[in-house]
């Protein structure tokens, strides 16, 4: 390594770079969870075969892991270390990006993480078992923007996971079975009308949860009863049995 880009680049400290794996992770990680749970599809809460489920994941959560793995192949940065300031090159040649297969490579060694960790905290080169394998080095990024961009985007991260969360976890449970044979059991529910002096329409998100295990469903939602006069929150339980309907147990007003 030259002097002159020791004097341009300094080797990033190691909080950068463990700071920066934890936002990678926690945006990769959302990504997967968001392309796999988008090809389900919302009624994905009706389907009682695992084995369907889980050949409609496979392919899915395989592109999710090579996008994993290929986080850091554009210039060597990542959107963990454009937060964190941060950049991958060549050990050889630092001013020069590594291939895309070396990228990939170093970025394999992840799956280890707990000894890629202790390797990072050792090694005075602040180097782990990856960029040994991979001949990389993490620097300063020279060019790195202000600070207020970087602030932003972790906030944006963090702000579009919970608002995919929030809405697709609602369609979800507005699109089960549970859900919709709770509206019919509530729409039927004289003391309901009665309270709300007729219902107009429904909360825009349930809380609760549904779950389907070998077949066998419980479901326990808060669904909030608008009504012209009033609105009333209402707590339904329902079961279900292997190949059978939904069936309510419990409705509270």
């Amino acid at each position: 390594m030259t002097k002159n880009f020791e004097d341009k680049h300094q080797l990033s400290s190691r909080k950068r770079r463990i700071s920066a794996y934890f936002i990678d992770h926690f945006a990769m990680t959302f990504l997967i969870v968001a392309i796999v749970f988008l090809s389900l599809g919302t009624d994905f809460m009706n389907e009682n075969n695992f084995s369907n489920l889980a050949s409609r994941m496979l392919p899915t959560m395989l592109i999710g892991l090579i996008l994993y793995f290929s986080k850091d192949t554009i210039k060597g940065i990542s959107i963990g270390k454009w937060i964190m300031g941060i950049m991958i090159r060549d050990v050889e040649n630092p001013s020069e990006v590594p291939s895309f297969s070396r990228l990939f490579l170093r970025n394999i060694f992840m799956i280890i993480w707990p000894v890629e960790f202790i390797v990072l905290a050792a090694s005075q080169e602040k180097k782990r078992l990856g960029d040994n394998i991979a001949k990389t080095i993490v620097v300063k990024n020279p060019n790195k923007p202000t600070k207020s961009p970087r602030i932003i985007a972790l906030a944006g991260v963090g702000l579009i996971f919970f608002v995919f969360t929030f809405l697709f976890a609602g369609a979800a449970m507005k699109n089960s079975d549970a859900y919709k044979l709770a509206i019919t059991e509530i729409e039927r529910n004289e003391d309901i009308i009665s309270k709300t002096g007729g219902i107009k329409g429904y909360g825009m998100m349930p809380t609760g949860n549904v779950s389907i295990s070998n077949g066998n469903g419980q479901a326990q939602l808060e669904i909030k009863v608008l009504g012209n006069e009033k609105d009333v929150n209402v707590g339904v339980f329902l079961t279900k049995e292997p190949n059978g309907e939904w069936k309510l147990i419990d409705m509270r007003k």
